[in-house]
C-alpha cells in the first residue's frame, strides 16, 4: 500500500528526534540501518572522512555537531565565499552549517532549516558551545521554507532531499529563496535501478534511512529544469557503493542507489 506523505514525514521526524536527543557517546545510525551504527564520535568521524570531510574540518566543529549522517560533502562543491548567505536544508546538529559559517565569515550568514524541534535545539546549543554567531537555526519543512524570497546565495543539503515525499516542491522553494545567480550544492542518493518492493515499502528503515526515497537522475534533472534551474550537473559517485553497502547489509542496496553530487544555478 502506498505510503502517505504524512506517514513519511512523521516517521522521518521520529527517527531523527531519537538521534537528536541521544548523548554524543550513544549510537547514531543516520543514513544507515541499526546494524551499521556509529558507536562513538571517533566512529562518526571515520564515516565522515569516507564521505569526503577532512580531519581539519571534523575538528573545527563543536563536539556533538557531527552526528554521523549524510552521504557526501556538499562543502566540497559549494565554493563558498566570504559574505555569502547560505541555507542548509535539513541541518541536523549543525555540522555543515558550522563549516559553512567558517567559510562565509563574519560578514556572511548561514541558515539551517530542520523539521525536527529536537535537532533545532541541539544545533542552537552547539552554536553556543562553539561561540558561532553567524548561524540561525529555524524550525520548518524543506517543502515550505521559513526563508524570504531571493535572500540566499547558496543552498546546501546532505542526504535530506531524498527523505521528502514532495521533491518538486522542495526545488520550487529552493528556486524561490535563491537570489539570481544563486546555486545548489547538494549531496544526495540517486536511484540507479528499480528498488525491490520489500525495500521500497519499508517505512521504518529504508525510507527514513535514505534508501527508498531516492529519485532517478532523469527525474531529478526534470524536476530541476521544470522549476527553472540551469547548468544542472548530477554526478554519481561509484566509490560510494562501499559505504552504502553497509547501510542495509544483505540487501544488495548498493545495486540500486549511489551517492551523487547535484549542482544547479538559478539564472
Amino acid at each position: 500500500m502506498a505510503l502517505s506523505n504524512d506517514q513519511i514525514r512523521q516517521n522521518v521526524r521520529s527517527r531523527y528526534k531519537k538521534i537528536a536527543i541521544q548523548d554524543v557517546s550513544a549510537p547514531s545510525c543516520g543514513c544507515s540501518s541499526e546494524a551499521a551504527c556509529c558507536n562513538t564520535q571517533v566512529d562518526r568521524n571515520n564515516v565522515s572522512e569516507q564521505l569526503g570531510y577532512s580531519p581539519e574540518e571534523l575538528n573545527a566543529v563543536p563536539e556533538g555537531a557531527n552526528l554521523g549522517l549524510g552521504c557526501g560533502n556538499p562543502q566540497a562543491i559549494a565554493s563558498l565565499k566570504p559574505g555569502e548567505s547560505v541555507l542548509d536544508l535539513g541541518s541536523g546538529g549543525g555540522f555543515d552549517c558550522f563549516l559553512a559559517a567558517r567559510q562565509v565569515g563574519e560578514t556572511g550568514q548561514v541558515i539551517g532549516v530542520d523539521m525536527t524541534p529536537e535537532m533545532i535545539s541541539r544545533a542552537r546549543q552547539n552554536a553556543v558551545k562553539g561561540s558561532i554567531t553567524n548561524t540561525d537555526f529555524r524550525l520548518g519543512e524543506i517543502e515550505h521554507l521559513p526563508v524570504a524570497d531571493q535572500s540566499v546565495d547558496v543552498i546546501l543539503s546532505n542526504c535530506v532531499i531524498n527523505l521528502s515525499p514532495d521533491k518538486p516542491q522542495v526545488f520550487k522553494e529552493a528556486f524561490r529563496v535563491l537570489r539570481k545567480g544563486g546555486r545548489l550544492a547538494i549531496s544526495d542518493v540517486v536511484l540507479t535501478a528499480e528498488l525491490p518492493a520489500e525495500i521500497k515499502n519499508d517505512l521504518d528503515v529504508s525510507y527514513s534511512g535514505c534508501m527508498s526515497g531516492a529519485s532517478s537522475i532523469t527525474d531529478l534533472q526534470n524536476m530541476l529544469e521544470q522549476n527553472g534551474f540551469t547548468q544542472i550537473e548530477i554526478s554519481p559517485k561509484d566509490e560510494s557503493k562501499k559505504f552504502i553497502k553497509e547501510w542495509s547489509p544483505g540487501t544488495d542496496i548498493e545495486k540500486y542507489i549511489v551517492s551523487s553530487t547535484i549542482q544547479a544555478v538559478k539564472p
